[in-house]
Formats: C-alpha cells, sequence, structure tokens
C-alpha cells in the first residue's frame, strides 16, 4: 500500500486521479515512523516547537492527530491516506473522521483502505487495487460486487507440539495492585490482573491508556515492576529473571515485526525461526522440528509456499506465518498486539479464525490486544482500561 501511496504521489495514475500539477502529501504510519528518523537524527523540532513536545514521547492516536496537523499547516492540494484509523481507539476515530470530513472540502482526499467499515463517508469515487494497479468503478454498489472474496475456512487440525509448554503452573501473570507513573503523569492504579493457564483474553482501552505499559511489563521490557506485586511465571519480579528467560514462555506478534525480517528466508524458515526467537533459521532443525513447521504450515493453508521468500508472500500470509512463528514452541502465554492492523476483511477474517482455534485446540493462553472488538472474535473475558485523573484503572468485563 505504502508503494502505491507513492506512485499515486508521483502521479503514475494521472488518466484517473489528475494531481500531477497539485502539491500532496502521504499520511500513513511510514511516514510517521520516517518523521520521527528525522526528529531522532537530524533534530528536526519543528513539532516539539509547536505542541511542545517531540512526536516519538506521543501516544500512536496522538502522533496521527499531531501529523495531520503538521501536514495540513502546508495548505496541500491533496492528501495521500493510508489506513489512517489504524491503532485508533473508537472515540478518537469518530473526531479524525469528522476532521477529514472537513478537510475533504479543501482538499482532495485519496484514501487506500483494507476494510469496508474504514471508508470515510466523504468518498464520492471507488477503485480496486490489484498489483498496484488501480480499476476505476463508477460508484460504490459496482466496487462491492467486484470485490474478491476468499472467505476460506480452514478445519485442520492444529499440529501437536513437540516439546513440553514451558511453565506449567496456573498463574501465568498476576498483577496485585499495580501503579506505574511517568515522572508526575500517572499511567496505571491499581491494576489487578490475573492471566490464567488455557484463558482467552481482550486487551482493550483508549490511546495513551496504558495497554503498551501493561505489555512491556508482562514482556520484560519495562522495569516499572520492580518492588511491586508483580509475579511472571510463577517468580516475582526482580527475582532475577531476565528478558530471554520472559521470551522462553511467551509467544509474541506485533505486525511491526513484519519490517524486521527483510532478508532471504522462506516461509518454513520462518517458522522455524519461532524455535528459537531467531531472525531468520541459522540451526539445523531436526527431522520433528520440520514436520511441526510443515503442519503449521497446512493449518495456515501456505503448504504452497513453503519455499516462498518470507518478503515475498502477501501481508495476510505474513501475518499467519509469524502467527504460527509464534506458535511452534508450544508458549505458555500467546501475546498479540493489534494483529490484524492494516489487513483486509478477507485476511482478517483468516486471522480470527485461527485465532479463535488455538483458544480451543491448545493449552496455551492468549491476550488479544486491540481498540475495538474484532468481528469474530471470540474472547472469553476482556480486561478494559479506563483512564482518569489518577492513571488508568483496569475491570474485567463480559466481551
Amino acid at each position: 500500500m505504502e508503494a502505491l501511496a507513492q506512485r499515486i504521489l508521483e502521479g503514475s495514475f494521472s488518466d484517473i486521479l489528475p494531481l500531477t500539477s497539485k502539491t500532496g502529501y502521504i499520511f500513513s504510519a511510514k511516514a510517521i515512523e520516517q518523521f520521527l528518523w528525522e526528529e531522532a537524527h537530524h533534530d528536526i523540532l519543528d513539532i516539539k516547537t509547536q505542541y511542545g513536545q517531540t512526536l516519538s514521547s506521543m501516544s500512536s492516536g496522538e502522533r496521527k492527530r499531531v501529523f495531520l496537523s503538521y501536514l495540513l499547516q502546508k495548505k496541500p492540494d491533496f492528501l495521500i491516506l493510508v489506513n489512517p484509523f489504524d491503532h485508533m481507539d473508537i472515540a478518537y476515530r469518530e473526531k479524525f473522521t469528522l476532521a477529514l470530513s472537513e478537510l475533504a472540502q479543501k482538499a482532495t482526499l485519496v484514501q487506500i483502505a483494507q476494510r469496508q467499515d474504514d471508508f470515510l463517508p466523504a468518498l464520492t469515487r471507488f477503485a480496486s487495487a490489484v498489483k498496484d494497479e488501480l480499476s476505476p468503478f463508477t460508484d460504490f454498489s459496482t466496487f462491492q460486487k467486484n470485490k474478491a472474496s476468499e472467505n476460506d475456512k480452514l478445519q485442520i487440525g492444529l499440529p501437536k507440539p513437540i516439546r513440553p509448554m514451558p511453565f506449567e503452573g496456573t498463574e501465568l501473570v498476576v498483577f496485585d495492585g499495580v501503579s506505574v507513573s511517568y515522572g508526575e503523569k500517572k499511567v496505571l492504579q491499581d491494576i489487578k490482573w490475573h492471566i490464567l493457564k488455557k484463558q482467552f483474553w481482550q486487551l482493550m482501552g483508549p490511546n495513551g491508556s496504558g495497554k503498551t505499559t501493561l505489555l512491556t511489563m508482562i514482556t520484560g521490557e519495562n522495569p516499572k515492576g520492580y518492588g511491586q506485586n508483580f509475579t511472571l511465571f510463577g517468580q516475582k519480579k526482580g527475582s532475577g529473571e531476565s528478558v530471554w528467560d520472559l521470551k522462553s514462555f511467551m509467544g509474541y506478534f506485533t505486525p511491526a515485526m513484519v519490517d524486521q525480517f527483510r532478508g532471504y528466508h522462506s516461509a518454513l524458515h520462518m517458522i522455524l525461526s519461532g524455535l528459537h526467537d531467531s531472525v531468520g533459521l541459522y540451526q539445523t532443525p531436526s527431522d520433528a522440528e520440520i514436520q511441526s513447521a510443515e503442519a503449521w504450515l497446512t493449518v495456515t493453508g501456505l503448504e504452497q509456499q513453503r519455499k516462498t521468500f518470507f518478503k515475498d508472500l502477501g501481508e495476510g500470509q505474513k501475518r499467519l506465518v509469524l502467527l504460527a512463528r509464534a506458535m511452534i514452541k508450544s508458549p505458555s502465554l500467546l501475546i498479540l498486539d493489534e494483529p490484524t492492523a492494516g489487513l483486509d476483511e478477507n485476511s482478517t477474517e483468516l486471522f480470527i479464525h485461527l485465532v479463535n482455534r488455538i483458544a480451543i485446540e491448545s493449552d496455551t493462553s492468549i491476550v488479544f490486544v486491540s481498540h475495538k472488538t474484532e468481528k469474530g472474535l471470540k474472547p472469553q473475558k476482556v480486561f478494559e482500561l479506563t483512564p482518569s485523573t489518577n492513571g488508568s484503572i483496569g475491570m474485567v468485563r463480559k466481551p
């Protein structure tokens, strides 16, 4: 999608989008990442000067709001919006939609989106993109009829574990009255959350509510758990455990991981690398390990892509491979951090379907992080963070 946005910006589709003589910008996660890099390496302080803090110090939703304002100050003739609602909570999404609808009256908006429910109400023309080529449609109803559909439901049983689950205890994660602050900013207040064996949780909360803080405490990347009533896999935080000790208990996936794997690793080797938490495969796998990885390829419907380079797979296929990579070592806990962000409806449906099956057919506990309730997702419980002046409070509720 980023490549398509760049081609539109460069005027490759002037017959469909006559924008060659106009000034425009791309609004996307990659554009924000590029600005963050410039901010860090070249001391670009335009945003800090205007808003009092750097873009890197803001939450993902706040970054989008501020970056959009920054682009609008340049008075563009058009903006190319790539999945503008990813990583955005419902309340923020409504405000953002209103702002973009008002902008549509002053400038041309080109939205590249994967899901129909993300379409802006101001859209008047539609086109489908196949291999970065555009096919225009005269109206939305025609566009709907021509959408591709791949609603396969894979029913092959999950592979049997090739090694014992790393932690056999009942209580995997215990927050028992944990509060977190960063300086004077209170983030979490008296969090009580117990993640038990074979539970399926959805972690929800608006932008800036502390979801990332909770996750990084579980993965061992945040020191805020030291000295608190916080236990991971039977060990009180700070009792000598290392990040690598914790990784052995967990499988983890976030869409940002896709960009970490840019080498020439096949889909099969990518799954096998999950046994060693490595970026690619650098150890000779056993026959049993190869058979397990091939079984996971079959479960994900990618057995024909076993030798295909990971970088050449479709976005939905990459997510399924990384889900299989996280599961091949039979983790006690699987953390999925907004795993469907940026996926189209069909790929999302397949991913959700496999997650539900993992919850039912394995002993792995799951924490699925998202801003909204995904259609078809079947968590047992929801842990929801609600911001307050003293930090977000947590509440357990039914889905």
